[in-house]
């Protein structure tokens, strides 16, 4: 039987499960057999006769990897092992101990939840909170007890870690005074109280210490990379100064600093038990060596503490298909191209179970959740609710609905959209602070987008067999539009193509991954504001490449809707900026577009490669070419654009968007006729804008011009 347990293992893996008692850490990269270590590991020590099976405590981070791990002992013949979540076992030994700590009382009441109890804080601490508020503050309040963190010190610690609370950290700080308080008064307590009490029953009774101690002697303890310093805590009190711990982790995979989670125990394991034995296991079984490629390539630049502990990770699989790298004019491109692969591959003969589209926040599913209903493609969403299900999704149709009677006839459908959206407290400013409110904010945002898209579809739509329908654009056009997809994405959840965010992600794997929206402020975000927070949100998309294990598919939109803002391509990804590439698959999107009408064909001033996007087109050239933007014209045609929008008491962009500005400022046409060549300039347009825009050019002031009245709303 010890035999059998070593065959099969590669070297290090071998070495890691036959390494001597005492510390342990095994360094494992993605696809490398971490699980398969450890389980062995320990099966290896209990059949050698050197531990006891029921001595031996595993602590993972999910109820799924724990029934994983009994179950590979189990089949290795080594049953009674304690396989618990942090959670699980602290609930256990609290559960156990409560009456001897508590002085004869059980354990109190769990809390399921925070944020009732959170509401009720709020509220004494005259503060404000709804909702999506009571989230974010139950967050806060989770990550500074995770962190060992008192009320009173918050302030200083929020500031320390660049936190970005709901609101000022002296409320928060109020807010988790009075949580404490009603918690205490009516005597229930919350998962880290359960923790916290755990580590008290054994720190401060020794009698309790020794009978969990004398139980558990050896320790393993997965995603070492995401331990917390409370369950680090536990852990220690676990150990009691003992060492005979293995942790398993991999610190380029650490994507939870913002609850708490910490990479350096990890980092600094080596440091801490001097003489343990540290293991790198680096031969992927997982991905394809294109996949690991790809993935060396992306964290190789990684910097900072955690890239200390980079692999190079060595694929052991057969070749397969080189990474595809896609770039597509706007994101409504990007999310039926998807889908139409998905149907290729699902043709070809690829369980849907086994494909996943992965973005960086859940907002983003609306398209694909869209784009997969059109095309017939059976999806289920990973961690969240479908994006009609949605509460504020729910709150802002009937908003919606509400406004077709009163908004003004011939208002521009995304003005009306975002007017009946402020019934909900939506601003299409810069989102507010704090995850959840953030969350929120982004998918109404993803709502006015589909209205954008929506208006942007030409007035007479073919149905095939030479039919067509007329397109309502209108608010109440919109409004049935959205019913429509509604109720075609409210079907019940069949098996079909995983929709899920990276983080929801962590753990799984698939056989074909489709990594979207890899552009510069999706992915790395825009509140990545520090280098650490940059850093993290590398090692997010490495986690993304490493799910796949033979197809993978990176893209992004070089616009959110068509003739939007020009976006950059995500900076962790090479080969994205090549002219060549970004031509061909563009050209090769376009062959591809049912129903789209055909237009003329466009090259870049500057390198003369085909331009199909429709910002490009506007700028008429390529986003990567240099730009000649002339900045003091640019500043005098966005004062002009802002008072000609008040004085219609329409948003901005209504007037001209910001790409076309970007087009003026940059060709600086100086005749009328010439205006047509720019990209969203059309004859109504033309007719309103024509005479000052081209006295702009030609030097005149925004005062000289502002004169001539324009009452017309632009279309």
């Amino acid at each position: 039987m010890g035999d059998s347990v070593i065959a099969g293992l590669d070297p290090d893996q071998l070495r890691a499960v036959t390494a001597p008692a005492g510390a342990v850490c095994i360094l494992a990269g993605a696809g490398t057999g971490k699980t398969r270590a450890v389980t062995h590991r320990i099966a290896h020590r209990v059949v050698s006769g050197e531990i006891v099976g029921r001595h031996v405590l595993a602590v993972t981070f999910t109820a799924r990897a724990a029934a994983e791990m009994r179950a590979r002992l189990v089949a290795l013949g080594v049953p009674g092992v304690q396989a618990r979540t942090f959670h699980a076992a602290a609930l256990r030994q609290l559960r156990y101990f409560a009456p001897r700590i508590l002085d004869g009382r059980q354990m109190p009441q769990l809390l399921e939840s925070k944020a009732r109890l959170v509401t009720l804080a709020a509220g004494r601490a005259n503060v404000r909170a709804d909702r999506l508020a009571a989230r974010d503050l139950a967050g806060e309040i989770e990550w500074a007890k995770s962190s060992l963190i008192e009320p009173g010190d918050y302030p200083a610690a929020a500031v320390k870690a660049v936190r970005e609370p709901p609101m000022a950290p002296e409320r928060v700080a109020a807010v988790f005074v009075e949580y404490e308080k009603i918690k205490r008064a009516q005597g229930v307590i919350d998962f880290e109280d359960m923790l916290r009490a755990a580590v008290w029953g054994i720190e401060e009774h020794p009698d309790v210490a020794e009978e969990i101690r004398s139980q558990y002697r050896h320790f393993v303890v997965d995603e070492y990379q995401d331990v917390n310093p409370l369950q680090q805590r536990l852990l220690d009190a676990w150990l009691g100064g003992r060492d005979d711990v293995t942790v398993v982790g991999d610190a380029s995979q650490t994507i939870y600093s913002f609850t708490g989670a910490t990479s350096s125990y990890l980092i600094d394991f080596a440091r801490r038990f001097r003489g343990a034995t540290v293991v790198r296991l680096t031969r992927d079984y997982r991905s394809t060596p294109q996949v690991v490629g790809l993935a060396n390539t992306v964290i190789q630049a990684a910097r900072g503490a955690e890239a200390r502990l980079r692999l190079e990770l060595v694929g052991q699989r057969a070749p397969g298909p080189e990474p595809e790298q896609r770039i597509f004019a706007d994101e409504p491109d990007e999310a039926a191209a998807v889908a139409r692969r998905c149907v290729e591959l699902i043709r070809s003969g690829v369980p849907a179970r086994e494909i996943a589209v992965l973005f960086r926040t859940n907002a983003q599913s609306a398209a694909y959740e869209a784009a997969f209903t059109e095309a017939h493609v059976p999806y289920v969403i990973q961690g969240a609710e479908r994006f009609f299900e949605r509460p504020e999704i729910r709150q802002a149709m009937v908003a919606l609905r509400a406004a077709t009677r009163s908004t003004p006839s011939g208002t521009p459908l995304r003005a009306a959209v975002v007017e009946a959206l402020a019934a909900t407290g939506w601003s299409p400013d810069a989102p507010p602070p704090g995850g959840a409110a953030r969350e929120r904010w982004e998918a109404l945002a993803a709502l006015t987008q589909l209205a954008t898209d929506f208006a942007a579809v030409p007035d007479i739509v073919p149905i095939g067999e030479g039919a067509a329908v007329q397109r309502d654009a209108t608010l109440g056009g919109f409004n049935e539009e959205l019913a429509r997809r509604a109720a075609q994405q409210h079907a019940p959840a069949l098996e079909g193509v995983t929709l899920a965010s990276l983080h929801s992600a962590k753990g799984l794997e698939w056989d074909a991954v489709f990594l979207v929206g890899l552009a510069e402020g999706t992915l790395p975000t825009t509140y990545a504001r520090t280098t650490e927070a940059l850093e993290e949100e590398r090692r997010l998309l490495y986690v993304g490449v490493t799910r796949a294990r033979q197809w993978l598919w990176l893209s992004y939109a070089q616009s959110r809707s068509p003739g939007g803002r020009p976006r950059r391509p995500c900076r962790f990804l090479p080969g994205f900026e090549r002219p060549a590439a970004r031509t061909h698959s563009l050209q090769k999107e376009q062959s591809q577009k049912p129903d789209r009408r055909r237009v003329p064909i466009a090259s870049c001033r500057i390198c003369g490669a085909t331009l199909l996007a429709g910002a490009d087109r506007k700028l008429g050239r390529c986003p990567s070419c240099p730009s000649d933007l002339d900045e003091e014209l640019y500043e005098r045609l966005a004062d002009w654009r802002a008072r000609v929008a008040a004085g219609q008491k329409v948003p901005a962009y209504v007037v001209f968007t910001d790409a076309t500005l970007v087009a003026l400022a940059e060709r600086r046409p100086s005749r009328p006729e010439q205006l047509f060549e720019i990209g969203g300039i059309g004859p109504r347009k033309h007719r309103l804008y024509a005479e000052p825009v081209v006295a702009l050019i030609g030097g005149a002031t925004v005062d000289e011009v502002t004169g001539k009245k324009t009452s017309e709303n632009s279309d």
